[in-house]
């Protein structure tokens, strides 16, 4: 959207709009190219805001645009390597954003597009923290109904490209594209490497001016009255651009004020979506989410912390003598020095709590997981390599990361709880999940780093001396008077107010803290550890019981309903279909989590033998099968809670057999529902007209007899009828020996069939021969098995 003060369409741009449909879009790029070079900043002024649009779509979602996030190399890259080239930092679209920087022209962004709580803000007339939106709110002019933010350029072009992440709704064909192979996620990489550089300094933007500077922005008067909670902060771009003539512009101060827009842009489309009070009315499970983040949104997250973490740790060393720091370290350095805590994260902390409150408990929060777990590590994006070691030992994290790990403590402590809470509700049996369970111990369990989360508690804990309410604030409020650029804050040497000042800016003065190695978390990582062994043990049961199935598995097999079949039980879930090696790797994760769990918490081989012995209590005579948690009462059985859940989460289940005529039974999915109906007709009628002859063949003592007996009754049924009038009303008419037909029903007898059919019609045997063979077959199935589990014993009358 441009401003009122913009021109008509022009023919410039009509013509551009009949190219995007007339013209492929390689050639359209590259006729953009020419007009970007060849035009003055007044015409392309106008068509700007419609180029944009064009690229990132709409705010509304309406207008596709682009479509960056499902463009692949792979699937079109012609496509994608001309939009790469195009808005390459260096590339025609930036060329043509510094060309309209150097006019100094505006364009109008709307309020009600921004994040939830920056939008209410401005709403409600309150300036937001962020120095982003200050001297830019406007009332539209004659009479508009909404506030727009008068933007630059760069900052304009660079809202669109952030916020289309959120604003363009998922396509089909997004759920089959991988996120870190798109345009746009290579976009995002691009820039972070151009404009927040770990080597070296940001490249001076092309410029066309004879002096070669292009004007940064200059502050203008607020056009609404504001109210601004805490002390007005002058922001990075006002102290080192605004008092200073744009011709001769420091290159330094150039670079800080792109970078500085960059990353407020990325942080505020991206992490600005729940307010503190917001995040604490979020802590209600009744209460609706406004916004709720995508697995691709929070890749982009990952891959935005990752590059911060790189470069804050490019950071050079501060020169020993202390006169020398005003005259040697560079705007850029000084960036550095205070990107992650000034600008990333409390917001990344509330989104964090956020996602783990109420993402899904599935598979997906790996993403999340992976965030988090990039965040707790700066270490690994260190530019020190680590020692060569010829042992695989784990690297200690070193000292020099306690205060990073103080200043983060709830990133660590809080979350890990959350965490713990999330993995007490998810089936462990699952491979990814228990892939999640890994992953955060393993990374807790580095060595040092629980030491140094525990010195962390430790000075939070420290009796305190009184602080007012007015030093707080003063201390960690990101609303200090100047810039971080200003001079700086007095050096705070008591690392105990430290801890508290940054759990009481997050969570309030009235936060109660909950020890991450205290009695009541030691509990939930007892209580997960027993979780783990039981979901171990249901693993192996899984796995014992799909090597028997296929052990058991014969040709002859397809011809009868096999136990489970009849008894209408399965006991497996996903990792039937995944196979054997996924259920070893569960296993191998659950074991290794639960050492690393050990480690980190100190749990004693006592407290695993006695957890292992809980675990078994609840398993039959066999060792394999396990009863949900229950307690005995006068009606029976009754679940306890964690019963339920064992329950719900497949971890455990009852034996539920089919214990009545088998005739009777529901029709499965296996079976054709018509063919089971005409053979229960076909064999009623047999057994009712040759209901004594079978009683004379069953009641022999030869082998014919057992044959009979084997095949024609059911001596577990006929025992329970006779001492259950119940049953005996509800079983069919003739509960002696009788025929059972309905096994022909089932679809892989069928398919059996017609195989031996077309085998025997190979041969040329006809259907006769291939009839007898069926036959013949079967008989000799049943002589088989009436040997195995009759044997030669003697009738009992």
């Amino acid at each position: 959207m441009a401003g009122p003060h913009l021109q008509q369409p022009s023919f410039l741009l009509a013509t551009l709009k009949a190219d995007c449909v007339n013209k492929p879009f390689a050639q359209r790029c590259h006729d953009l190219e020419t007009v970007i070079e060849e035009l003055p900043a007044k015409e392309l002024h106008g068509i700007f805001p419609w180029l944009v649009e064009s690229i990132f779509g709409s705010l509304d979602g309406i207008i596709v645009g682009w479509n960056l996030r499902c463009l692949q190399g792979r699937t079109n890259p012609n496509e994608y390597s001309v939009a790469l080239d195009f808005l390459d930092p260096s590339g025609p679209m930036m060329k043509l954003v510094y060309k309209l920087q150097a006019e100094e022209y505006r364009y109008d962004f709307p309020v009600s597009y921004l994040p939830g709580p920056v939008k209410a803000s401005i709403q409600e007339q309150v300036l937001p923290e962020c120095s982003l939106y200050h001297n830019k709110v406007q009332f539209p002019s004659s009479g508009g109904l909404g506030l727009n933010l008068a933007l630059n350029p760069f900052e304009y072009y660079m809202f669109y490209f952030a916020i289309s992440l959120i604003t363009q709704k998922n396509s089909p064909a997004t759920h089959h594209v991988s996120p870190s192979n798109s345009a746009y996620f290579i976009l995002v990489d691009t820039y972070l490497k151009c404009f927040l550089p770990t080597e070296g300094s940001v490249l001076p933007p092309p410029s066309s001016n004879p002096g070669g500077a292009i004007p940064s922005p200059t502050p203008r008067s607020p056009a609404v009255p504001f109210s601004s909670y805490g002390m007005h902060h002058t922001s990075l771009l006002k102290r080192h651009i605004a008092h200073q003539p744009s011709v001769n512009a420091d290159p330094a101060s150039q670079e800080i004020w792109r970078s500085e827009t960059l990353l407020q842009i990325f942080v505020e489309m991206w992490l600005h979506h729940y307010s503190l009070e917001m995040y604490q009315k979020m802590q209600s499970p009744h209460v609706k989410e406004s916004f709720k983040p995508t697995e691709e949104h929070v890749l982009v997250v990952r891959l935005l912390v990752k590059h911060l973490h790189a470069f804050s740790n490019s950071l050079k060393p501060e020169p020993l003598s202390p006169s020398a720091h005003s005259h040697t370290a560079s705007p850029l350095e000084e960036f550095k020095r205070v990107v992650i805590p000034r600008f990333v994260q409390e917001k990344l902390y509330i989104f964090l709590q956020h996602c783990f409150g109420h993402w899904p408990l599935d598979a997906s929060f790996r993403a999340v997981l992976e965030m988090w777990l990039s965040y707790l590590q700066p270490w690994r994006y260190a530019p020190e390599k680590p020692p060569q070691s010829t042992e695989p030992l784990p690297r200690s994290v070193s000292d020099k990361w306690a205060a990073f790990i103080q200043e983060n403590l709830l990133m660590y402590t809080k979350l890990f709880v959350g965490f713990l809470n999330r993995a007490l509700r998810t089936d462990l049996v699952s491979p990814k999940n228990a892939l999640m369970v890994f992953r955060v111990a393993k990374v807790f369990a580095q060595p040092n780093l629980a030491e140094m989360i525990l010195k962390g508690e430790q000075l939070f804990l420290e009796p305190e001396l009184v602080i007012s309410h007015r030093q707080h604030r003063l201390f960690m409020s990101p609303t200090l008077g100047g810039s971080f650029l200003s001079s700086r804050s007095p050096a705070v040497t008591d690392a105990s107010f430290k801890v508290k000042s940054h759990v009481y800016s997050l969570e309030g003065q009235d936060f109660q803290y909950k020890q991450m190695f205290g009695a009541e978390v030691r509990n939930l990582v007892l209580k997960l550890a027993q979780l783990i062994c039981q979901a171990q043990q249901t693993a192996k049961s899984i796995s014992d019981h799909s090597a028997e199935t296929m052990a058991s598995q014969s040709f002859f097999s397809w011809f009868r309903f096999t136990p489970s079949e009849v008894n209408g039980s399965y006991t497996g879930n996903d990792l039937d279909e995944i196979g054997q090696d996924s259920i070893k790797k569960t296993d191998e994760y659950l074991e290794k989590a639960l050492e690393y769990l050990c480690q980190i918490f100190k749990l004693s081989e006592a407290q695993l033998t006695q957890m292992m012995m809980k675990c078994g209590t609840a398993q039959d005579e066999n060792g394999k099968k396990q009863l949900p948690d229950c307690i005995a009462s006068e009606n029976g059985l009754i679940l306890t809670p964690l019963g339920r859940y064992q329950i719900i989460n497949g971890l455990r289940r009852f034996e539920l057999q089919y214990q009545g005529d088998t005739e009777l039974q529901p029709i499965r999915s296996y079976e054709n529902a018509a063919l089971v109906r005409l053979l229960f007709r076909l064999s009623s009628q047999l057994n009712h007209r040759f209901a004594d002859q079978m009683e004379m063949l069953c009641s022999r003592d030869d082998f014919v007899g057992r044959l009979c007996r084997y095949h024609l009754t059911n001596p577990q049924l006929a025992q329970k009828i006779r001492h259950s009038p119940v049953m005996r009303d509800r079983t069919s008419q003739h509960w002696g020996p009788r025929i059972s037909l309905r096994f022909l029903a089932s679809y892989r007898t069928l398919i059996s069939l017609l195989m031996l059919y077309f085998l025997a019609s190979w041969f040329y045997v006809g259907p006769v021969g291939c009839t007898f063979i069926i036959l013949t077959g079967y008989f000799l199935y049943a002589v088989i098995m009436t040997f195995f589990f009759e044997g030669w014993k003697p009738h009992e009358h």
